[in-house]
């Protein structure tokens, strides 16, 4: 039974839809039969008021956190700071930028108690993105498949639950700025043994700001630690 939950969310420049992803979380877990839960926000380099929003919350309420790094280090790196800093058995990350719906991890909590899993992932009913995105993801996936045989509907769907012993126990990961740090989770955590389980989720086009997750940088920064992995 999951009655402890750690929320985290990256973000880098997310002023303007922080506030709003916040308090329907915060909403959503205040109906959940919880005994305790924490919001943490990962403010990644931030060059905007990301930051002072998220203070401003954080001194209404003290299970509001705002964790952060003085400069943008990337996607891997905010992940990374939101697993290692989490207090509680189960973990759950999603985007900041109102993408998700944050209601559905009610959906999360039912199939983790049908099946006993250790991790379960999302994947896109209808992925909210351009064309090319789309075709590239699933270059990505095949990468992933053919490197490391993981097989899953989608690898980096950013809506993911998580128990905090596989944190805890595989090797800690190392992916910083590229988007390989969701395929390193799921790789090293198929490798020692954990159950990793499926389930659909909603997604909805960007209201505010702009996505930063395709530029050609990150994806070379992903392929390199994709190939590191599989040497070592």
């Amino acid at each position: 039974m999951i009655d402890k939950l750690s929320v985290f969310f990256p973000a880098y420049n997310e002023e303007k839809n922080i506030k709003d992803t916040i308090l329907k979380a915060k909403s959503v877990l205040e109906n959940l039969d919880l005994k305790d839960w924490e919001i943490l926000i990962v403010n990644d380099g931030s060059n905007d008021k990301t930051g002072e929003v998220v203070q401003g919350l954080a001194k209404r309420d003290k299970r509001v956190k705002l964790l952060g790094h003085k400069i943008n280090r990337g996607y891997g790196a905010a992940l990374k700071t939101g697993f290692y800093n989490s207090r509680f058995d189960w973990i759950v990350f999603t985007d900041s930028d109102g993408q998700f719906d944050f209601s559905e991890i009610e959906k999360f909590f039912r199939r983790q108690v049908e099946t006993k899993a250790d991790l379960v992932i999302g994947y896109y009913k209808k992925r909210a993105v351009s064309f090319y995105r789309i075709w590239g993801s699933k270059l990505w996936e095949l990468s992933i498949f053919l490197f490391f045989g993981l097989r899953v509907k989608d690898v980096d769907c950013g809506f993911k639950l998580i128990s905090k012993k596989v944190i805890d126990k595989i090797p800690r990961l190392e992916a910083e700025r590229g988007p390989f740090i969701s395929s390193e989770l799921l790789i090293k955590a198929k490798t020692a043994g954990f159950k990793i389980v499926e389930i659909p989720v909603s997604h909805f086009p960007r209201k505010e700001g702009q996505a930063t997750g395709a530029s050609l940088k990150v994806i070379l920064s992903g392929f390199r630690d994709l190939v590191k992995l599989k040497v070592r």
